[in-house]
């Protein structure tokens, strides 16, 4: 049987443009896929698809629409159940592990969630703490400072009191990973976390994610722009056609053969002047 071990909620405060060192002979991802195949009716979405996610990490994973990254992430939130192969969790299937065990080990936070009526903040985030709570139990000591730190960790302690449906987007998407923070797991599962944002509030939530990492959490959030991935991610896997066509550290993987052939973009690779990270330049038209 799997050991469990509940963490502390800590202040988020880290490097913006700083990744960690990769530890010397790292032992196997706690969370992994093996042979993954999934889908919707008779079509496969994901096929044979198999992949490792590094513990302590940013992973970003991009990819054409439609290519199956949202449904990866679901799959790996147990969210979907594979037609074959399996997700495991310090070796161990998903579909060994009760769900509760699950939700107080790995957090998901899908597109557009729906906002409850009437719920404020506080009430979102607190949601977050339901894993540890049970019928006769629906409070437990470390939840009023689980809940406080994460809506002090995302900025949105002086909403607190305020009706989530009277947030702007960018408060409203800061309130959802707070609920994701407070539910305090290992790892975090952001699928299009900066959709439908700002430039400057997709930056905040970016920003966020590598503080997530500075926990010592991995976080795993879904991205459509390729810069931003390169910039903010620590290891990016990228998706095309229910595949895994590349995965390892941006500045490795994100070529201008890689964009024209996943993408269909013709582009050239030059170099972030802030993060010395890849960013891609589309080439004009002939």
């Amino acid at each position: 049987m799997p050991e469990f071990i509940e963490s502390t909620p800590r202040r988020l405060d880290g490097d913006d443009d700083v990744r960690p060192a990769e530890p010397a002979g790292r032992p196997p991802a706690s969370l992994r896929a093996a042979s993954l195949t999934v889908g919707y009716g008779a079509r496969p979405v994901l096929e044979d698809l198999s992949l490792e996610v590094p513990d302590g990490r940013v992973t970003a994973v991009v990819g054409p629409n439609g290519c199956g990254k949202s449904t990866l992430l679901k799959t790996l939130a147990r969210t979907l159940t594979p037609r074959a192969g399996e997700v495991l969790l310090d070796g161990t299937p998903l579909t060994r592990w009760k769900s509760r065990r699950i939700a107080r080990r790995v957090a998901m936070l899908p597109q557009s969630p729906v906002v409850p009526d009437g719920v404020t903040v506080r009430g979102l985030v607190a949601r977050g703490r339901h894993p540890y709570h049970s019928p006769l139990r629906q409070w437990v000591v470390g939840d009023d400072e689980a809940i406080a730190d994460a809506m002090e960790a995302t900025g949105i302690a002086e909403f607190a009191e305020a009706p989530v449906v009277e947030l702007s987007g960018g408060q409203r998407q800061r309130a959802w990973i707070a609920m994701v923070l407070a539910q305090d797991t290992e790892h975090v599962l952001l699928d299009e976390p900066t959709s439908f944002l700002d430039l400057a509030h997709q930056v905040e939530v970016l920003r966020l994610c590598r503080a997530i990492r500075e926990q010592g959490r991995t976080v795993v959030a879904v991205l459509h722009d390729l810069d931003q991935a390169a910039r903010w991610a620590d290891h990016v896997v990228v998706v095309d056609g229910g595949r895994i066509a590349a995965a390892g550290p941006p500045e490795e993987i994100i070529t201008a053969e890689l964009v024209a052939e996943v993408f269909g973009l013709s582009c050239q690779i030059t170099r972030d002047p802030q993060s010395g990270t890849p960013k891609v330049i589309p080439l004009a038209e002939a």
